[in-house]
């Protein structure tokens, strides 16, 4: 049996530099057709925010190496996960 010559990642990142530099016709061997979607997405939502209020969570975001969006989101679970159920 072949050895698979594609990525094993679920990173979108990952899997799109490689295909920026790949042709797919060399790999329709190894590739299979899915009725489902292989990535699902998130809900996004606004939140307006004072100047102050979204320059702190830049900061904040910035002192933990992430995106204030990935940060927000973060505090967002965390708050969910506490939550006592009804």
């Amino acid at each position: 049996m072949k050895k698979s010559k594609l990525p094993k990642t679920d990173s979108i990142e990952k899997l799109a530099k490689f295909w920026d530099t790949r042709d797919l016709t060399n790999f329709e061997d190894e590739l299979e057709e899915v009725a489902e979607p292989v990535f699902a997405r998130g809900t996004s939502i606004q939140v307006h925010l004072e100047s102050a209020e979204a320059d702190a969570i830049e900061e904040m975001a910035l002192a933990k190496g992430v995106s204030r969006e990935e940060l927000v989101g973060e505090w967002v679970r965390q708050k969910l996960a506490r939550r006592k159920p009804a």
